[in-house]
């Protein structure tokens, strides 16, 4: 069947990296956003960008001044830039329709 050495390489490479390629299509999926609403301190420092600092401070603030309205807000937080924030939005919601101001 495989006379060729290199026919052997061929298939033992494909072999090899077919589970790769399977779960770097499995890490495209896209995934859930996290409402900063209701995330806790843990579900926020998994965000890029936000450590485990940042996210007390934004639970803190969502504690002592209520919901957020649009992630927007976020700004307010120290520690997060606009940069930071338009990186962030993709992955972030407010859990309803942001009301517009």
């Amino acid at each position: 069947m495989f006379s060729r050495p290199f026919q052997w390489v061929f298939l033992l490479l494909g072999l090899l990296f077919f589970p790769a390629v399977l779960r770097a299509e499995e890490s495209k999926a896209p995934q859930p956003k996290t409402n900063i609403n209701t995330a806790t301190v843990e579900d926020l420092a998994k965000l890029p960008g936000i450590g485990e600092v940042i996210a007390k401070r934004i639970v803190s603030h969502r504690e002592k001044s209520g919901k957020f309205r649009k992630v927007e807000e976020l700004l307010v937080i120290r520690g997060i830039s606009k940069k930071k924030l338009e990186k962030l939005r993709p992955l972030i919601t407010v859990g309803e329709e942001e009301t517009e101001d």
